[in-house]
């Protein structure tokens, strides 16, 4: 019998470019500041007690309170529409705006002045619970495209720290599989709550004085908060109207553990697979990556998986750096961060540095300073809770 399906040849997949990017970190309120003081080696780690009920903690805040989801996303999205040379209403842009935690800050402060009134009805509970649609999860991103004036497709990722990822490539097959020619893509995250720091304190999870990726001496994560949004758009269309091209989103991978809720699979099988599908779909061989931004979270077992995954795929020179010792971990966004200062190091040719990193427990070739090197291909990794595994190759 003649197989018809394997005579019928593969749809020719849209290339994706990034056109503008919009970021705020605890390194700095824009893109350009957060990489001056990245590859300056800085950290805008502190020492920080937002909640008197709670200690002082190492935090990656932007300012000196926890920073409002909206406001973050608000002004992400304008800052990579301004970056692009896009204006609003944008009707024909998917948005796909990621995060883990969502409005969690805000659905604690309700259940906390739930819990200290006698009376649900109160005047204060009325006014507070007419709006709690509008922290449902999803509605972030349905503000993104309110913002933005889109009527497109709207999705809201939520695959812990791997969101980021998820989301730009999410937007990516939307764009390569020609739904549409432009999409706003990227994670938020505002995950400095009460509830959030005492889960990851109780899991003993959290850093005492600093973010140390990589390290013999690290302690933990220190938990940050950031964004990073992205306009992606057709190449064709990129071309149309001259844009500014970042690079090009070359391939990704998204797989699972099927393990553990939040420990790695200790040989980092699902990890590797991850990588080399990514590799794979992106037409690259791992000679042919000159950067990894590294998940690199600085908890035990983390950066001692993710070395194994990296090791036994790539050839020891690949240069490798994490910069959550500088932004802290952005959980659902450190991915999207990632990709941001990735693209940069692509524009630039300067590999970002592993800040926090002292004496290296593993031998990788970790950028302990920033330094000039050729870049044509960088790989971002991002493994997240539930052993959610998320890999994009990016090309210059």
């Amino acid at each position: 019998m003649t197989n018809f399906k394997s005579q019928i040849p593969s749809p020719k997949l849209v290339k994706v470019v990034v056109t503008g990017i919009g970021l705020v970190s605890a390194l700095g309120d824009s893109l350009e500041a957060s990489w001056q003081n990245l590859i300056a080696g800085k950290s805008g780690i502190k020492l920080h007690q937002p909640f008197p009920e709670l200690e002082a903690f190492p935090l990656g805040l932007i300012a000196e309170q926890p920073a409002p989801l909206e406001k973050l996303t608000q002004s992400v999205v304008a800052a990579a529409l301004e970056d692009a040379g896009l204006s609003s209403p944008l009707p024909d842009c998917a948005v796909v705006i990621g995060s883990s935690r969502a409005y969690q800050a805000a659905w604690e402060k309700l259940a906390q002045q739930m819990y200290k009134s006698d009376r649900l009805s109160s005047p204060l509970h009325m006014r507070e619970m007419e709006n709690w649609l509008n922290t449902l999860p999803h509605m972030n991103a349905i503000a993104a495209a309110r913002q933005i004036g889109a009527t497109g497709s709207v999705l809201a990722p939520m695959a812990a720290c791997a969101t980021g990822i998820w989301a730009i490539a999410q937007a990516t097959m939307l764009l390569q599989t020609g739904q549409y020619q432009r999409a706003i893509a990227g994670a938020v995250e505002a995950p400095i709550t009460p509830l959030t720091l005492t889960g990851f304190q109780q899991m003993g999870a959290l850093a005492k004085t600093g973010a140390y990726p990589f390290d013999l001496q690290r302690e933990g994560f220190v938990l940050g908060e950031g964004a990073a949004v992205f306009v992606l758009e057709s190449a064709a269309l990129a071309k149309q109207r001259q844009a500014k091209i970042y690079g090009e989103v070359l391939g990704f991978s998204l797989l699972n553990d099927a393990y553990h809720g939040n420990a790695p699979e200790p040989e980092a099988k699902s990890a590797i697979a991850s990588i080399k599908q990514c590799l794979e779909r992106s037409c690259l061989t791992p000679e042919d990556i000159d950067y990894i931004h590294a998940h690199g979270t600085a908890t035990q077992l983390n950066d001692r998986t993710e070395s194994i995954a990296i090791k036994r795929v790539f050839p020891q020179k690949v240069a490798v750096s994490s910069t959550k010792g500088s932004t802290g971990h952005t959980l659902g966004a450190s991915g999207a961060l990632g990709v941001a200062f990735s693209l940069l190091a692509l524009q630039n040719q300067i590999l970002p540095p592993c800040v926090g990193l002292q004496q290296p427990e593993f031998n990788l070739s970790l950028v302990k300073t920033a330094r000039h090197h050729h870049i044509q291909s960088a790989l971002c990794l991002s493994f997240g809770f539930g052993g959610q595994n998320a890999v994009v190759a990016l090309g210059k």
